[in-house]
């Protein structure tokens, strides 16, 4: 225990702690509202000993010091534990036991982030296991991630090889996953968890969301709700596969299991290499998942999103006008469209490039990121030159990871497509995708983006799409001994480009796009500023999405788009899309006067808005879940202003409407409610409209919100006085 000690005494003097705050033998991690204690035991295996509400007596660790109880933090594989093991490994000399013992640990704070590292051996093997903490105290976020090194002679091979493992003792266990398909994404469905085994996982490689999404909600005693209860959130920040586990033992007790699917990636791990884990993040709350959600959002917005804290360009996109048939003349005229809607940005969809074959559908082109001459004889600099004359940034769409069989580049570098060697080649979406494991592959796509930019400085912003699953399984370039290590390698390679371009263009913002909704995860979000939400833009199925994506994200990190999806007003479509990063992809030109001068205004709202939309609190108020309404709120940090959101899909016949009661408002302040996106010449229908309440009185008794009329909206502005 004398490396312990000493371990703890570093702290003491580093931090702000006394030495009754931490016994000998345990390890505290944690933030303003959440402890994690560790304990060492006398046979020098680690436990957790504690999960849950912040202990507010320093003097009651030394109840858990004393203590036999808790489960081995990070449990092996081959000893005497019956369940599913955090790691699995086999020796070179073909023994699969591994038994961990505590080494030392480390733990420092630095502006109230504290990180913990704690070093487990075996004392058979020249083998360690590191275990890393970062707690984010003011925000009340952990995660958890795991370095893995050995010195054995040979490759030792990892069969499991977990981020985190966490573990819960209570009477009840309720977890929501978030699953669907292509344009159906982030389902919320809840399911009581009972003895055995419940995965949530994927294995497609790269756009690895498209079936079920890295994140999930856990309740404890009781299924989830929105401002009450113990509730966790959490997710695993890789943009790859991922897997979480579920296990509840014949005790009732519950193990948590994340990180990346070791399923087709057995890794074989050389001496002196050092395989680091994808990161797990969560966040504890006693009191429901609303403030849980909250927490996220400001730890998201402060530490883990590109520019979490900037700002967000409005858009104009070119796809549902034109789709991939325009040229210079149409895009021009698409351009003075944006700068009359008065966005930020005009953005230029897939269909630009391709010589040899060009782009005209999503069979050819991949690949061949040259201007097509026959579109565009002016190329890309043409049509930067006339963004910046009308005064708009100008973005475009790629996609450089992929290649269409169909192109120059299939055809000169086929040993740089991931294929089997002897197998006819399956092709999702007409296209395959490059072997990002390969460095010469990672200096191509680096490329793509360093010599469009080098070529045209004037581009603003990227859509970085990525629309296939790996497909053909194998790595021409890592060669057969390795083919398990692929789908680890080819994200590492993924990383690895992102980082030469954000080291390069730091300031450069992109969206996170993959055939909508194929990559949500946070580790993709270090070097993307929003993402897809979703290629279904129909504003029902948003309402859906966007509130199921709240859970995890912030409104500014999910791009929001107003289409000519469903058949809903303009109103209605764009009070939804307001709910996010604003942006259009209509045919402007379509519009009547009407409704060009409300889109005008709606931009002019959301820009005034952004500081409570995109930075402030998102309070859920009715769930689309639960009935044919729905209604959503951001109130700004001095609870000064407030802007709600409203929605009618279907109501009964005379349904009986209640009240919306708000929330995160100051009992004490007067608001005024003023409703706005109003159609030219429409009056407001709401009776409180111009009037003022206190905020107790609208946080207690609301506004009628809710009408019978289908698919119509409110967006309500609060103003304190």
């Amino acid at each position: 225990m004398k490396k312990l000690l000493n371990a703890c005494a570093l702290v003491l003097c580093a931090g702000s702690l006394s030495a009754a705050d931490v016994p000998a033998g345990l390890i505290r991690i944690g933030t303003d509202k959440t402890d994690l204690i560790l304990r060492v035991g006398d046979d020098s295996r680690v436990r957790q000993a504690y999960l849950g509400p912040k202990l507010v007596n320093a003097a009651d660790l030394e109840h858990f010091s004393k203590s036999s109880g808790g489960t081995e933090a990070y449990v092996t594989h081959g000893m005497e534990d019956y369940f599913e093991p955090a790691i699995r490994v086999l020796h070179a000399d073909g023994n699969p036991s591994l038994l961990l013992t505590y080494k030392d640990f480390t733990q420092e704070e630095n502006d109230s982030v504290q990180t913990t590292g704690i070093v487990l051996q075996d004392e058979k093997y020249p083998f360690e296991v590191r275990l890393f903490y970062k707690a984010y105290k003011r925000e009340n976020v952990i995660k958890m991630w795991t370095e893995i090194e050995h010195g054995e002679k040979k490759p030792v091979t990892l069969y499991n090889y977990a981020s985190s493992m966490l573990h819960f003792g209570r009477d009840s266990y309720w977890m929501t996953e978030f699953s669907g398909d292509w344009a159906h994404e982030v389902n919320m469905e809840e399911q009581k968890l009972t003895f055995g085994k419940k995965v949530v996982d994927t294995k497609l490689g790269s756009r690895a969301n498209l079936h079920v999404s890295p994140f999930f909600l856990l309740g404890l005693d009781a299924p989830v709700a929105e401002n009450t209860g113990n509730a966790v959130i959490g997710t695993l920040g890789w943009t790859g596969n991922f897997r979480f586990t579920f296990e509840v033992d014949n005790a009732n007790n519950l193990r948590l299991i994340s990180g990346i699917n070791p399923s087709g990636s057995e890794y074989l791990l050389p001496k002196g290499e050092v395989f680091r884990t994808p990161e797990f993040i969560f966040t504890y709350s006693t009191e429901g998942t609303g403030p849980a959600s909250r927490d996220f959002h400001d730890w998201a917005r402060k530490y883990q999103i590109k520019d979490g804290m900037g700002d967000r360009m409005t858009l104009l996109n070119n796809w549902e006008a034109t789709y991939f048939d325009f040229d210079q003349a149409k895009l021009e005229k698409i351009i003075a469209d944006a700068a009359d809607l008065g966005v930020d940005m005009f953005l230029l969809d897939d269909g630009w490039f391709g010589n040899k074959y060009p782009r005209s559908s999503d069979h050819a082109g991949l690949g061949d990121w040259e201007e097509t001459k026959a579109k565009l004889p002016g190329g890309i600099g043409a049509l930067t030159a006339a963004a910046k004359k009308e005064g708009v940034k100008f973005g475009l769409w790629i996609e450089p990871e992929m290649v269409n069989p169909k192109s120059e580049l299939y055809e000169k570098h086929k040993d740089w497509v991931i294929h089997l060697p002897n197998r006819e080649e399956y092709h999702y979406r007409n296209q395959m995708v490059l072997d990002l494991s390969n460095p010469a592959v990672q200096d191509y796509v680096f490329g793509v983006v360093d010599k469009l930019l080098t070529a045209y400085p004037e581009i603003a912003y990227f859509k970085w799409d990525c629309n296939s699953p790996i497909t053909n399984i194998y790595s021409p370039y890592l060669g057969a001994d390795k083919q398990s290590n692929l789908y680890v390698e080819h994200v590492r390679g993924l990383y690895k480009v992102l980082d030469r371009i954000a080291a390069k263009y730091p300031t450069l913002p992109m969206m996170l796009c993959s055939g909508g909704g194929g990559r949500t995860d946070y580790e993709g979000l270090k070097y993307f500023t929003e993402f897809w939400a979703s290629d279904n833009t129909d504003p029902v199925e948003r309402i859906f999405i966007q509130w199921g994506y709240s859970y995890l994200f912030p409104a500014k990190a999910t791009a929001a788009h107003v289409t000519s999806w469903g058949k809903q007003s303009l109103k209605f479509r764009t009070d939804v899309a307001m709910m996010g990063k604003l942006g259009f992809d209509i045919r402007v030109d379509e519009l009547s006067p009407a409704e060009k001068q409300f889109a005008r205004q709606a931009v002019a709202n959301y820009n005034r808005l952004k500081p409570v939309i995109l930075d402030g609190e998102l309070y859920r108020l009715v769930s689309p879940y639960s009935g044919e309404h729905s209604s959503v709120m951001f109130t700004d940090r001095a609870k000064a202003n407030a802007v709600v959101f409203a929605f009618n899909r279907n109501p009964r016949f005379s349904e009986q409407l209640r009240n919306v009661r708000l929330q995160g408002l100051d009992p004490q302040k007067m608001y005024t409610v003023a409703e706005i996106n109003l159609m030219p010449g429409a009056k407001s229908g709401l009776a409180a409209n111009g009037r003022s309440y206190s905020g107790d009185y609208l946080m207690k008794v609301g506004l009628p919100l809710f009408s019978g009329a289908h698919l119509t909206s409110t967006v309500v502005e609060l103003s304190a006085r």
